[in-house]
């Protein structure tokens, strides 16, 4: 291998997801080199030594490809005012490095790690800025340090950096002692990960603790895909799988105990015994007799979950005939008298402790629940509405003009001393409320289904509405399935579709759709268009045009705030992140007055349209929250974003270590977009993204527009996606419960 020195010139590619990096590496009396491989969040500006071999890319022409790196102290003033300008240490930019440099020399680095308190010689440098300088120094180095040391170890870069968030200094000690660890414990580390590292650290294929943490991680990753719990022989089937290839290719026996083939299978059975001990999993026969595993977390929520919802459907109120006057009088007092359905569902929710209310697009959910809250408050009720996203909350508030909370500002999620995050409304601690109606029910995984019944005191009404036809969670859990599947509670199907929203071809084809029927395309002074292209390429860039000028022109919609891409994959020519790149550049495009930061490869850029990609509970901003960026501060590496709230709007900070929580939202895939409505939607249907092409989805996509729709593509790939009405199977045992009465 080859040893290339030089600064960082230059990040052409930078991939959060893997890690991938495409640089230009600048020389000193030498020409820059583009080199590629797997790094952290390296800045422009960062002196490194990269050892690898050249290679030749058919389309890219010669690069280097580094199989190890590692960073180098600048020897020169302009290499360390760049080394310091990088965003590596926050409050550190480029003036801030220049007048450290030219105040210190070559001894800048030196005077930060071992006499920081001469920082305060500089003029503008406090005890504050001092602190800060030395703390975000030490901490680079020390990551640094781990990651080089666990090059040894075959561990990539964005692995190691991970690992120093989760575990800080202790990381090398913990990883020696028990790598599983890294399967079950870190947010994006896999087994298959965490047992190659084991292999390096010399820990038996047949150790208890291998077998144990492929059994979580195996439940994990199927909560993730949505499953409640997995059959027992599935999960032997994976197991074996799982713990077998590896083992297998290494070419050796098991200790001299047999094949792995014939040791595995008892090590499984040993092993799925003691986490059953330890009350981390728990084994039972579901209602068709068949054994399951669930992790703990689950198996708590589901049982809990159909015992409150049971206690609270009992609840039957007699109406008195003063209460059935209210219903009579708030029903009769509409402009518009409302349909037989919506008169039901008034009158189940009014009659029974628990009520399921769905329906499409059109059949009046919104109504229903105005009615509601004209019957309640007629009975001096204490009212609560709630929904799973920030959007849809304040989607609801606006259309019932009255306050309505995420379920985690609801349940009052927050640090307690002692304890860490936790909702505090609880069983002991309840909501003060007679009536809870929840919108976008759709929405709503298990785990937070079961910690908002907790909180719902005894005689609680409690309402659930949502459209059953729509993308499940993307948590584990079939909520608003399982409740109608098992008729242990009252559902009112709405159906009927009043005259104006008849007159919306968005609604008919909805409904077309939802049936299996080709929707309507292109009808005149409509609002539902179809355009035909069947090369990807040719499609982003209708798209892009389509955001730019034809529909700002076509009905004046604002290109930022009124027009929402939504596409089903992330990659591809049409995906999320190719999408993102075009919009942003033609949308938002560079500006002198305009402050940008380049973060991993993403250029953030005053204005430009972003999404909050994990919930932070710190920030209390959460996966899916869409915002502007509306400050950006280049020399202290930090932004602000500035996000719709349900009263009025909310600014959130971001310093560089955290930038990796947002992404461009100019384009944004179907899931992202579940409980929010847009006044113009821009969907790409192609057969290159035929593995989600299906119904629900491509019915959940247009279902987000209020005023216009448009979909580029082709005719054969809107009909594979109606054409698959497979709803994917989800391991939920929750409709049997609740038929079987809480067991």
């Amino acid at each position: 291998m080859e040893t290339l020195e030089g600064v960082l010139e230059h990040i052409t590619y930078y991939s959060q997801e893997t890690s991938y990096l495409v640089g230009r590496l600048g020389r000193q009396e030498k020409s820059s080199v583009t080199f590629v491989g797997y790094f952290p969040s390296l800045q422009v500006g960062e002196s490194l030594y990269l050892k690898g071999v050249w290679q030749a890319h058919p389309r890219y022409g010669r690069q280097f490809q580094v199989k190890e790196w590692g960073p180098l102290i600048p020897t020169t003033r302009k290499g360390l005012v760049g080394f310091l300008a990088s965003g590596l240490i926050k409050g550190v930019g480029p003036c801030t490095a220049r007048r450290l440099v030219e105040h210190f020399g070559l001894e800048i680095l030196k005077i930060i790690e071992n006499c920081p308190e001469r920082l305060q010689e500089v003029p503008g440098i406090g005890p504050k800025k001092t602190a800060q300088i030395k703390q975000g120094y030490l901490r680079h180095k020390e990551i640094k340090e781990v990651m080089i040391f666990l090059q040894n170890y075959e561990v990539s870069p964005a692995l190691a950096v991970r690992l120093f968030k989760h575990y800080g200094r202790r990381t090398l000690a913990l990883l020696q002692e028990n790598p599983y660890l890294l399967a079950t414990e870190v947010l994006g580390i896999g087994f298959l990960t965490a047992d190659k590292v084991a292999r390096q650290l010399g820990l038996p294929f047949v150790s208890p603790q291998r077998v144990r943490a492929a059994v979580l991680f195996l439940l994990n990753r199927a909560a993730g895909a949505g499953h409640v719990f997995l059959p027992v022989e599935e999960l032997r089937d994976k197991l074996m799988e799982l713990l077998l290839a590896p083992a297998e290719a290494a070419g050796a026996a098991a200790a001299g105990e047999g094949t792995y083939r014939e040791v595995f299978p008892g090590l499984i059975a040993a092993q799925l015994q003691e986490l059953a001990g330890r009350r981390q999993i728990f084994v039972e026969k579901n209602d068709a007799g068949a054994e399951v595993v669930y992790l703990a977390p689950f198996y708590y929520a589901e049982k809990g979950t159909a015992e409150r919802l049971l206690s609270l459907a009992e609840r039957q109120p007699a109406l008195s005939i003063a209460e059935e006057g209210i219903i009579q009088e708030v029903l009769a007092g509409e402009k518009l008298t409302p349909a037989p359905e919506q008169a039901a569902a008034v009158e189940a929710a009014c009659r029974h402790g628990v009520t399921v209310i769905t329906g499409g697009p059109g059949t009046g959910k919104t109504t229903t629940i105005r009615l509601l809250l004209k019957v309640f408050q007629r009975q001096n009720c204490r009212i609560m509405l709630a929904a799973p996203t920030g959007r849809a909350a304040k989607n609801m508030a606006e259309t019932t003009g009255q306050e309505a909370r995420t379920i985690h500002r609801l349940l009052e999620y927050a640090f307690v001393e002692g304890e860490g995050f936790r909702f505090q409304r609880d069983r002991d601690n309840p909501l003060p409320a007679d009536v809870l109606i929840l919108d976008e029910v759709s929405m709503l995984d298990l785990l937070l289904f079961y910690n908002l019944l907790q909180a719902l005191p005894p005689g609680c009404r409690l309402i659930l509405v949502g459209d059953v036809d729509q993308l499940p969670a993307v948590g584990a859990g079939n909520v608003l399935r399982d409740l109608i599947a098992s008729a242990a509670v009252p559902c009112i199907r709405l159906q009927t579709i009043f005259r104006q929203a008849r007159e919306s071809m968005i609604v008919v084809n909805a409904h077309r759709i939802n049936r299996g029927k080709f929707p309507f395309f292109n009808r005149q002074q409509k609002d539902f268009f179809f355009i035909r292209e069947e090369n990807p390429e040719k499609v982003a860039r209708i798209i892009v045009d389509l955001c730019r000028e034809r529909l700002p022109a076509f009905a004046a919609f604002d290109s930022l705030e009124e027009i929402q891409v939504l596409t089903p994959m992330h990659k591809t020519p049409v995906g999320v992140e190719r999408l993102n790149r075009l919009l942003q550049q033609e949308l938002n495009p560079p500006a002198r007055h305009k402050n940008e930061i380049v973060n991993r490869g993403l250029t953030l850029r005053l204005g430009d349209k972003v999404m909050q990609l994990r919930n932070n509970y710190t920030k209390e901003v959460f996966n899916g929250d869409a915002g502007r960026i509306s400050f950006v501060d280049p020399e202290a590496g930090e932004i602000v974003v500035v996000y719709p709230g349900l009263q009025e709007a909310r600014e959130v900070a971001y310093d560089l270590s955290a930038m990796d929580e947002l992404a461009l939202a100019y384009a944004v895939s179907v899931h992202k977009s579940q409980g929010s409505e847009f006044p113009a939607v821009v969907m790409p249907v192609v057969t290159q993204h035929y593995i989600l092409l299906q119904r629900n989805l491509l019915y959940t996509g247009i279902t987000r527009a209020k005023r216009l729709v448009v979909l580029v593509g082709t005719p054969q790939a809107v009909a594979l996606a109606i054409g698959n009405n497979k709803v994917e199977k989800r391991y939920s045992n929750l409709d049997a419960r609740l038929r079987g009465r809480g067991l």
